[in-house]
């Protein structure tokens, strides 16, 4: 059945207002212990548009190293970016047990078999634990009545080779200061991407550090303002350290980025690694209005890192 527009944004405004309640509840019960924070900290990208070495795609994926412990977030475009970039760069995925997915869409979900399957002649736990926000089985019909849901066609599969998703409603604590979101409440407007689909399960990454919140976004289709205010309710109310990953604003006006650049301003952004479908002209509109410079804020590029301490490096395609 074949649902209307008008029905998908209703469910998501009603999902959006129950995981409002809910992450309120969960940052206030965790106050008086305060929060984790993360010691060692490298968010490497694996997979988008722009590459030094390795295939670039309309894709994004990256790879999360904290305190020892590693995760993958998203899977890359096409069933053999990631693996394939990973080798290039001499990076070995077989130990990473937890995957997380931000969202339906096949730009993100695409490698999940190929690399459960590859990962596991290694090691039977690769990969075996994919942690999605609610909503994101909902069947996506498209015009054409085939169906768009890009994780759909892929659940039995993975879910047969003897790995589980994990389905989170409402913030999550992964690792120590590390949480998922879960699907991200939307008081803000902000849809920049003309699909009928609102995306209800999007979700991102944040990362709890001693000097500020680090915020990892696969396509950041709940907004990237509505993602980072949701971050330090439901996390920790500190600085915003660094944004990383896809913010869906190719299509914003200038409007929308001048908007959206004073929120992250105020909320203390100190670096953006942004890729996908950020948007090269809107990476660099937001680091002139947000007040930062050609070493903080910067086009990601296959291989392009983000650490604790040290900041970005660029490689050389973005510097």
């Amino acid at each position: 059945m074949k649902l209307s527009c008008r029905v998908w944004w209703t469910f998501a405004v009603v999902v959006s207002a129950m995981v409002a309640v809910a992450s309120i509840s969960v940052a206030t019960a965790a106050e008086p212990g305060g929060r984790h924070h993360v010691k060692a900290l490298k968010i490497t990208v694996l997979s988008t548009m722009l590459a030094d070495d390795g295939i670039g795609e309309w894709g994004y994926a990256a790879l999360v190293e904290v305190d020892g412990r590693r995760i993958l977030f998203d899977t890359g475009g096409r069933p053999e970016t990631v693996l394939a970039n990973a080798r290039e760069m001499g990076i070995d995925l077989s130990n990473v047990e937890d995957v997380v997915i931000s969202h339906n869409h096949g730009d993100h979900t695409a490698g999940l078999l190929t690399l459960r399957r590859e990962l596991r002649k290694a090691n039977p736990r690769a990969l075996g634990r994919a942690h999605v926000g609610e909503g994101i089985f909902l069947s996506r019909p498209g015009p054409n009545g085939r169906e768009g849901n890009g994780l759909l066609p892929m659940k039995a599969g993975y879910e047969a080779s003897g790995a589980s998703f994990v389905v989170h409603d409402k913030p999550t604590e992964l690792l120590p200061g590390v949480w998922f979101t879960g699907p991200v409440p939307r008081p803000h407007p902000e849809k920049y991407y003309p699909v009928g689909d609102p995306i209800p399960e999007d979700g991102s990454l944040v990362i709890a550090t001693g000097e500020g919140l680090v915020v990892l976004a696969g396509c950041g289709h709940a907004g990237v303002v509505n993602t980072t205010q949701y971050a330090r309710l439901a996390v920790e109310a500190t600085p915003l350290l660094a944004l990383v990953g896809g913010l869906h604003l190719l299509d914003a006006s200038d409007e929308a980025l001048a908007w959206t650049s004073e929120h992250l301003k105020t909320m203390g952004l100190r670096h953006l690694l942004a890729g996908h479908c950020t948007g090269m002209e809107a990476t660099f509109r937001i680091r002139e209005l947000a007040g930062l410079s050609r070493q903080t804020a910067v086009v990601s590029a296959v291989g392009s890192s983000f650490t604790l301490g040290e900041g970005i490096d660029p490689l050389a395609l973005a510097r």
